[in-house]
């Protein structure tokens, strides 16, 4: 059984960042900046609250008789001794004779013919860990993406107009930085997981690696680009920010609209509709808030019965990246024609290249993880890298079927010619 280290660092994490986030908030209210002060508590508290109700949703503490856990959950302890009660699980495990036990069967990685089912018996013990992970791992996103973003948009913003990093905002902008990495980190954990539930994954740690650069690149990159822009037009990036999260955050709900699928009733037996509507709502402002920053690994799908897409969808992961690098690339040329004195002290030109040059290598990164080290690149069905490409082509209207006139020999036309052959079957574009 694995320790749970991963719960150690989401908590650690989530502690760090809080408590960097009240004294630098104290610093704030000593040099009386009175709207730093209350922005940089207002991304800290409002996530830390939303953290302890989905521990308390992920838990269905509503629905037993723990007044004491919740007592510690709204003084926003929760996640703390949730840590201590994971390890102490882990602690127990051999010691006490488990009741019963429950067999899984998963799949081994076919390495060469068909792969081998192998079952495994789970004990009362790592059915718990296996709990406590899942509920750490949701809500490691959830800070992220709620919190740790905005928070690290906030102080670069910062130190973009005080033209200096003082010790407690580098602090908290690098610990920001590693929540914000390791949340997008665990996205794409979970997304493999869900969509080869039926497999044994293990991620190797250049997997890890890979992720880690291709999340990094993309994050800061974006980061700064919004700084950038938001500092000399200031107004203008609130329509931005707005219309790329309303767009990601109403896109699972028109895809659901088309779908003429039925409301979705099984989410929580002991929720009404209202509250069903409300959690909904929830998993897509989550969704959004993700979006706005990087790809999310996980799509969700209000007609699936787990609300979570298992279709792996090329095409879409390639429209978002090609039109976020457009996206860039404008914000950071209106930057460059509006910048003022302002940047003296800064190379444009050359700090214009080396965020395309950033965003650039977090492409590379993320076509390196699936071409050569996702756990499961095995089951994929061609070359993720040609398939982007001809993704691309088919978006830029380009022909595609150059491609296969340079494998194949070349073969009189009949009757039943390429020409009347659709283009998406000539491109073999992937479908939802």
């Amino acid at each position: 059984m694995r320790l749970p280290s991963s719960i150690f660092l989401s908590v650690s994490l989530f502690t760090a960042e809080t408590t960097a986030a009240l004294y630098l908030s104290s610093t704030y209210k000593s040099a009386g900046d009175q709207v730093w002060q209350t922005l940089t508590l207002l991304f800290s508290l409002v996530p830390s609250m939303l953290v302890q109700l989905a521990l308390i949703f992920f838990y269905r503490d509503l629905g037993r008789d723990r007044p004491f856990i919740l007592l510690l959950h709204m003084l926003q302890f929760g996640p703390i001794v949730r840590c201590l009660e994971a390890f102490w699980t882990y602690g127990s495990v051999g010691r006490v004779e488990e009741p019963y036990v429950s067999i899984t069967r998963k799949k081994q990685m076919p390495r060469r013919g068909e792969p081998e089912e192998v079952e495994r018996q789970v004990g009362q013990a790592e059915g718990k860990l296996v709990t406590h992970r899942a509920a750490f791992a949701r809500t490691a996103v959830m800070q992220a993406f709620l919190g740790s973003a905005p928070q690290l948009t906030l102080q670069l913003y910062i130190c973009v107009l005080q033209r200096g990093v003082s010790v407690g905002r580098g602090t908290l902008m690098v610990i920001s930085l590693l929540s914000i990495v390791y949340g997008a980190l665990r996205c794409n954990i979970l997304a493999i997981k869900i969509k080869y539930d039926e497999y044994h994954v293990s991620m190797s740690p250049s997997a890890y690696l890979c992720i880690f650069m291709w999340r990094s690149c993309e994050i800061a990159s974006r980061v700064v680009v919004l700084v950038l822009f938001s500092s000399v037009l200031k107004i203008w990036v609130v329509p931005v920010v707005v219309l790329n999260f309303l767009a990601f955050f109403f896109y699972p709900w028109i895809l659901f609209w088309r779908s003429h699928s039925p409301f979705p009733q099984n989410i929580e037996k002991t929720l009404t509709r209202v509250g069903t509507a409300v959690v909904l709502c929830m998993l897509t402002f989550l969704y959004a808030g993700i979006n706005v920053f990087c790809w999310s690994a996980v799509q969700v799908k209000l007609s699936d019965p787990d609300l979570i897409n298992k279709s792996q969808n090329w095409y879409r992961m390639v429209v978002y990246y090609m039109l976020r690098f457009i996206e860039n690339a404008l914000l950071l040329l209106i930057w460059y024609i509006y910048r003022t004195d302002f940047y003296e002290f800064t190379s444009a030109p050359l700090l214009v290249l080396e965020l395309l040059g950033a965003y650039g290598a977090c492409i590379f990164f993320m076509l390196l993880f699936y071409q050569s080290c996702h756990p499961c690149r095995r089951l994929f069905t061609s070359s993720i890298m040609s398939q982007s490409l001809q993704d691309c082509c088919s978006l830029l209207c380009l022909p595609c079927a150059s491609a296969e006139s340079t494998n194949e020999p070349r073969k009189e036309l009949g009757p039943r010619s390429e020409v009347g052959t659709p283009v998406e079957a000539r491109c073999d574009i992937p479908s939802d």
